[in-house]
């Protein structure tokens, strides 16, 4: 079974800075870590390989840094780890990235199945996934929280709703965005951080994935952010306080003054 494992490297911080005047994240300072989620997405993968034989494959996309968050998911047992790196792709959205990824993929070949954290602790789309699948023309199951059966090409999985949950039979290859329900991600082995160490990693740019340039960056965004601004501080509420008729009049007056 060959498997595809979509992570990403983010601030490990709630507290996301954004850069003023380029609209984007401010990473410097910050350290990185590979995403919650996509820890989960690691898992599942090395354990679908351990019951079914195959190989797992590991991509991310982002500055020559996120080669440490492939070195992580090989200490953890992951076989082969590509970086999706050029300067070209800074910029993209979801949609762009979602074009980029598909296209490491489609260069990788034959794959059976795609996973991907079910969002990023840092954009909190829960997009790149679905651009995915949209991109390979495939099938997609997001919010997964068990694979109850793999057999005959196909796969059955429990799919996490509001109030419980739904069972969803798809055929592969497919991609699933996973939930911390699923499982409970491993540590690395000390020999999985030795092999780390010495791993060889792939990097490919534009022209290795021979990606038109409209589709990619700020030109293939249709989403763009123009502009971050903090919310302004809310003033303290006031409490009334007597007999109900008294506050009444006195809540209509105070809106009457606020509205005119």
């Amino acid at each position: 079974m060959n498997i595809i494992v979509c992570i990403k490297q983010v601030p490990e911080t709630t507290e996301v800075r954004i850069n003023p005047e380029t609209n984007t994240l401010i990473r410097e300072g910050v350290k990185s870590i590979i995403n919650p989620f996509d820890m989960y997405a690691l898992e599942e993968g090395l354990r679908l390989k351990e019951k079914f034989g195959g190989k797992v494959t590991v991509i991310t996309m982002g500055p020559p840094q996120a080669e440490q968050a492939l070195r992580e998911a090989i200490s953890m047992g992951t076989d082969e780890a590509i970086l999706i790196s050029d300067r070209a792709f800074a910029g993209s959205d979801t949609w762009a990235t979602g074009y980029i990824l598909s296209s490491a993929i489609k260069k990788l070949g034959i794959y059976d199945l795609i996973l991907c954290g079910k969002q990023a602790s840092d954009g909190d789309t829960a997009q790149v996934g679905p651009g995915i699948s949209a991109h390979l023309d495939i099938p997609q199951v997001t919010y997964v929280k068990k694979i109850e059966e793999v057999k005959d090409n196909s796969l059955r999985v429990e799919r996490m709703m509001e109030e419980g949950f739904e069972v969803i039979q798809t055929p592969l290859p497919a991609v699933l965005t996973v939930v911390k329900e699923i499982n409970e991600p491993r540590l690395p082995s000390l020999r999985g951080m030795m092999r780390a160490k010495q791993a060889k990693i792939m990097v490919w740019g534009q022209k290795e994935l021979n990606l038109d340039p409209q589709r990619i960056g700020l030109c293939g965004s249709p989403t763009q952010v123009i502009k971050i601004f903090t919310p302004a501080q809310r003033t303290a509420g006031q409490i009334l306080r007597g007999e109900i008729s008294e506050m009444v009049t006195e809540l209509v007056g105070l809106l009457k003054d606020e509205v005119y």
